[in-house]
């Protein structure tokens, strides 16, 4: 008889904890967490799904990347917008307490190299930024981009194949934002940021964005284009000819029909798309327009 029980506690144990809701598609709260390299994108969005749905009242937390699976995990959220897909680890352990998450891609976005305006550079290759974060290439220039724990620096460590980044002249400030401010003050300075912060800026460092330019980037190992040079842009990621691309993916577990799920599918929507497009991020689910055009009057 104990043995049962243990196994019905361990069972028990497993299944996420039961709550209460009073959300719905368009109406009421729900915490939501994301990677704070999005809020610029996702503060568009917000703004637009609350302004045509004034009953909604969705919270938003803004983390790193690590804080915001930290969060999903401990059943702290259970909607987070992330830069990749989860692991199957994380799979497994959300499916055994019977939150099985629903991933989609919504979004394309660039990791931008920029330099101060006064700088002669306007081109870089992938060996290049390697060998700069490798410490293999000297150089007295300071490399910055944000938080140690940030979704850009997993990136940077995955393109590298780094654990650290242990060169003293690169240094982590605290987002991206002070990643611009930086640059635009200091000529000497390389910059590694979300392409999406740098399209049409809030006003607090408008300024200063206006200060740094984004280097072209050519990877010499592209099969298509070893040669040629391309910066970010809906195009360039389109083609895929720009080598430093980013998926973005919201991430819903709640598994019911409220507001994360109404939010999920405005940001999917042709109109929650179109927003994406005018961030200068590639948006992936919108609709084609066919636009016929005739040689006789009609």
């Amino acid at each position: 008889m104990a043995f049962i029980s243990a196994i019905a506690f361990q069972s028990c144990k497993r299944k996420a904890p039961v709550k209460s809701f009073n959300d719905t598609y368009y109406s009421g709260s729900l915490v939501f967490a994301a990677d704070e390299t999005f809020a610029p994108i996702l503060d568009q969005e917000l703004y637009i799904f609350k302004n045509d749905h004034p009953g909604a009242k969705p919270i938003m937390r803004y983390r790193s990347e690590g804080d915001v699976v930290r969060l999903l995990m401990a059943d702290s959220t259970r909607f987070v917008f992330l830069p990749r897909e989860l692991t199957s680890e994380e799979v497994r352990q959300l499916r055994d307490r019977n939150l099985p998450p629903s991933v989609d891609k919504f979004a394309v976005d660039a990791v931008a190299i920029i330099v101060n305006q006064a700088s002669q550079d306007t081109a870089t290759s992938v060996n290049e930024i390697k060998g700069m974060l490798r410490g293999q290439a000297k150089t007295d220039r300071s490399i910055v981009f944000d938080n140690p724990n940030s979704s850009l620096v997993r990136f940077l460590k995955e393109f590298t194949g780094l654990q650290e980044f242990r060169q003293k002249n690169i240094y982590a400030l605290k987002s991206d934002k002070e990643v611009i401010e930086y640059v635009s003050a200091h000529p000497n300075a390389i910059g590694i940021v979300g392409y999406n912060w740098l399209n049409d800026p809030d006003a607090d460092y408008a300024e200063a964005a206006k200060k740094v330019r984004i280097l072209a980037v050519k990877d010499e190992n592209s099969k298509t284009a070893p040669n040629q040079y391309f910066r970010p842009s809906q195009e360039t990621l389109s083609l895929k000819e720009y080598p430093l691309r980013r998926n973005l993916y919201v991430v819903n577990c709640t598994g019911r029909k409220g507001l994360g799920e109404g939010f999920q599918q405005f940001i999917e929507s042709d109109k929650g798309q179109r927003i994406v497009l005018r961030s200068g991020l590639l948006p992936v689910l919108i609709q084609e327009r066919i636009i016929m055009i005739h040689s006789n009057k009609l």
